[in-house]
């Protein structure tokens, strides 16, 4: 997988933490739990999930 797309078997919800993990080739169990822990401060950051999910193309 060269760019950044959402795969089609490693979904959660959106498969935008596995996009982003497997482009920068990071554990995905990380990069979810990365987002879960960000949650509880404060920001945008469902707001940022929800609009990668618009933007990240889904894996052919």
């Amino acid at each position: 997988m060269s760019g950044l797309e959402r795969p089609r078997d490693q979904r959660v919800i959106a498969g935008v933490c596995s996009g982003i993990a497997n482009r920068f080739g990071w554990s995905v169990w990380l990069v979810r739990l990365a987002f879960v822990v960000s949650c509880v401060l404060p920001g945008p950051q469902i707001l940022l999930y929800v609009v990668l999910w618009i933007v990240i193309p889904n894996s052919p």
